[in-house]
């Protein structure tokens, strides 16, 4: 082993986080438009609000955009809480598209296939992305040049791994979590929190997958770490800023993958004592197993688990309690200047449009009182006018209040005096 395998390692990983991200933003960017009217027209029925959330989440490639977008809405008063529950949890499900991707490491290099490896796909995305961004395509160009430098950053993992693999230090960092299934469960949840991404965690396990040392009863408890990792960061990130119900949302999500975890842990161990996992408790592990396995722990718990969104909703209810009514008028509005809205243009400029419409009704009945004071004076008008008046500053210079301890800079950045910010 070399420093220089180690500086492979995290460039690879470097490379890895930054195609993912400019893979998702620029899909993010271009679809939030479509994504704000497919939402604002989700039923009651949680099916459809689960394959809502999965078809999104499998689009932009984060579960933790989807759901932070799902709790703008909420915030917004767009969406009620009990509509996104369903949106939460087919979030959990769409993210492990991305190790699907992933596995095409495992693709046979013979024949037709070998197009489809990622050392073949790689190059051509790239190659493809720069035409399109040549060609003044630029939103396109940069979904298939993120692909590229996704896969890129993976083929550089990969080979840093196989090549730290002779040190014999991976070979005892998996032992260990073979051993003893609670190190492997924090140290999921560990990575996944640092990164702020599940499906960047997977694909890190994907890569370490090509040592050969990976057994089932080694990475089955780091999944599942993988899960309370991510929601947790997911929770934050609704956290800031946001009102009651947005709160909730971040909530729901941790109580569903507690659930999650608790559900797969049990099944795994009682299965394993019972003898039915003997076949498949030690047998190695490539990077389609690990997707797939991935993809079933996620279904199957999306499955058992979305009838009781309800006991969530109660629960969250019961955690984020309720909030004293402000004395300002105008609260619902300056809720949807939500600061999750940032990375979503189509959203955060909706928000400013209902703010700036409220505005002018605002302005446009101030001034017809203010006419009618002009012919017949009234104490009481002048009260209400200069009432207004003052709701009107609010909405334009002051936020404060609603954020809730936001920092002097998130706060301006929200005003609709400041559009720059949300563009």
């Amino acid at each position: 082993m070399s420093i220089l395998d180690v500086i492979s390692l995290f460039g690879g990983l470097a490379l890895f986080l930054y195609g993912m991200r400019l893979m998702g933003d620029s899909l993010k960017e271009n679809a939030s438009g479509t994504l704000k009217i497919v939402m604002e027209k989700v039923t009651d029925n949680s099916i459809k609000a689960f394959l809502l959330g999965m078809a999104v989440t499998a689009l932009i490639q984060s579960s933790t955009a989807t759901i932070v977008i799902t709790s703008g809405l909420v915030a917004a008063g767009i969406l009620t809480l009990h509509q996104s529950l369903g949106i939460i949890i087919g979030a959990n499900v769409g993210t492990t598209v991305t190790g699907q991707i992933i596995r095409l490491l495992d693709v046979d290099s013979s024949g037709f296939l070998r197009f489809f490896q990622p050392s073949t796909l790689a190059p051509a995305a790239l190659m493809i992305g720069i035409v399109l961004i040549m060609s003044h395509r630029k939103a396109a160009g940069n979904i298939a040049v993120g692909f590229g430098v996704l896969f890129t950053g993976l083929l550089n993992m990969t080979s840093a791994v196989r090549a730290l693999q002779e040190s014999g230090l991976i070979e005892g960092l998996m032992a260990g979590l073979g051993d003893n299934p609670f190190v492997g469960y924090l140290t999921g949840a560990g990575v996944a929190f640092a990164l702020q991404s599940s499906s960047a965690t997977i694909g890190i396990l994907q890569a370490f997958s090509a040592t050969g040392l990976l057994t089932f009863k080694a990475i089955y408890s780091v999944i599942v770490g993988i899960y309370l990792g991510d929601c947790v960061t997911t929770a934050i990130v609704c956290s800031i800023g946001a009102n009651r119900e947005a709160k909730r949302v971040g909530i729901v999500n941790i109580l569903f993958n507690l659930s999650e975890t608790v559900l797969v842990l049990v099944v795994i161990t009682l299965l394993h004592q019972l003898g039915a996992l003997d076949g498949l408790w030690n047998q190695t592990v490539n990077s389609g197993m690990i997707a797939n396995t991935n993809t079933i722990f996620n279904l199957a718990c999306a499955i058992s688990l979305l009838p009781a969104v309800g006991v969530y909703e109660k629960l969250s209810g019961k955690i984020v309690k309720e909030e004293k009514k402000s004395a300002g008028k105008y609260d619902e509005v300056l809720h949807a200047l939500s600061p999750v809205f940032f990375d979503s243009p189509a959203l955060a400029l909706r928000s400013c449009y209902d703010t700036l419409l409220t505005m002018l009704k605002i302005s446009r009945e101030n001034l017809r009182k203010a006419q009618e004071q002009l012919n017949h004076y009234s104490a009481e008008r002048k009260e209400e006018i200069q009432s207004e008046e003052l709701q009107v500053d609010r909405l334009m210079d002051k936020p404060e209040p609603v954020y809730g301890g936001a920092s002097d800079a998130s706060s301006e950045r929200s005003a609709c005096g400041h559009p720059e910010s949300v563009l």
